[in-house]
């Protein structure tokens, strides 16, 4: 069974056990997840079984939105709610000076990733690492950030939403945020409450293909040509522009490339 949906990932477990758990309640012979949620994170996690898992790279969620709580005058290794090794009081800071540094958050940005991070160097995690306190040092990456809002803050908790681009790590944002208010502090907790524009939704199979990040094409040929995996002629293409493109042939789905008039296979014979 071809399935894509988004489960909610409780707090406390990893994105990996989380996903074998699902595995078996479907009884998928293979399931994927796109974009891994820390063990003390929670939220909404895009899950694709079988067949399915091979639309990820397709699908549109350039985005994720997230509530975050940060904890000021908290310092943790990890930059959450594990690892801390310091609480000391602070001083309340003034709402407008929260507001002042979100506004100038919008936009790209550049940082480092936390040490407690799934980045790979010379083949070791980098958070294998840093449970050993290994000396090692992270490129610094660039994230845009599309919306940042404030919830509350009461002292000394800000409470926040952020929108960001995938890839992006806000507990290092939270550092950020921490830094400029020249006062520590850590993620107290995190939940993502969509990927892209998909949010939870208990379980409800979703369409793929009306998610996907590509434009439908129209095959005049025959079926049979998709069926056996015969090589495609240009002609039978209403566009002919280079590109990739999604074949909605009723009883399946392929993908195609075009590359100056050459067709080739992506996925091909797809079922919903």
């Amino acid at each position: 069974m071809n399935r894509l949906f988004i489960a909610n990932k409780p707090i406390g477990i990893s994105s990996n056990k989380f996903l074998n758990s699902i595995k078996k309640k479907y009884g998928a012979k293979k399931a994927g997840f796109s974009g891994t949620l820390d063990p003390f994170a929670s939220g909404a996690i895009l899950i694709a079984l079988n067949d399915y898992t091979k639309l990820f790279r397709f699908i549109k969620k350039e985005h994720k939105t997230y509530l975050a709580t940060l904890w000021l005058g908290v310092q943790s290794k990890s930059l959450d709610n594990q690892n801390i090794t310091k609480i000391e009081f602070i001083k309340e800071y003034k709402k407008k000076d929260i507001l002042n540094i979100f506004k100038q958050l919008i936009g790209e940005i550049s940082y480092y990733p936390p040490k407690y991070c799934a980045k790979k160097i010379d083949g070791k995690r980098a958070y294998d690492m840093a449970r050993k306190d290994e000396e090692f040092e992270l490129k610094k990456i660039t994230t845009k950030i599309f919306d940042i809002k404030l919830i509350h803050y009461t002292h000394p908790f800000i409470n926040f939403k952020i929108t960001l681009q995938e890839g992006g790590y806000v507990r290092s944002i939270a550092e950020l945020i921490t830094k400029k208010l020249n006062c520590t502090g850590t993620l107290s907790s995190l939940k993502r409450i969509k990927e892209g524009e998909l949010s939870f939704n208990f379980e409800e199979p979703l369409n793929p293909f009306e998610h996907l990040n590509i434009k439908t094409n129209i095959f005049y040929g025959k079926k049979d040509d998709f069926l056996n995996g015969k090589r495609l002629n240009i002609s039978d293409f209403k566009i002919k522009d280079d590109g990739k493109y999604l074949i909605n042939l009723k009883e399946f789905y392929s993908i195609i490339e075009i590359n100056k008039n050459q067709i080739s296979y992506i996925l091909n014979r797809i079922s919903l």
